[in-house]
């Protein structure tokens, strides 16, 4: 229901990614678990992550092909970071004007 921007899902590619390195197909449904984002609209985002230096990538031979893995890097944790921080408050905004019965003066949730 709700669209996702593009800083909302680097933060959600870099947070799957602090967990450990991995390649395009499951970093995708990692992130399917959470939000609805397509292959597509993901390697865009991995390709920003890569020219700012928030990510690194690799490629693995599987099966015969080489799969590609991405990594995030010293500069991606501190994003992360920063991202993480940025989102505390960013939520309890949302939150107190969202949460609120309507003629409520004690912003009660709902």
């Amino acid at each position: 229901m709700f669209q996702i921007g593009a800083t909302l899902l680097e933060a959600c590619v870099l947070s799957i990614l602090s967990d450990g390195d991995t390649y395009g197909y499951i970093l995708t449904q990692n992130a399917r678990e959470i939000i609805n984002v397509a292959e597509s609209t993901l390697y865009p985002v991995l390709r920003r992550l890569q020219k700012s230096g928030d990510l690194t990538m690799y490629d693995m031979p599987y099966e015969g092909r080489l799969r590609r893995y991405y990594k995030i890097t010293d500069k991606g944790l501190e994003t992360l970071k920063t991202y993480r921080k940025e989102w505390l408050v960013y939520r309890a905004k949302v939150n107190r004007m969202l949460m609120v019965t309507e003629g409520d003066n004690d912003n009660e949730k709902v």
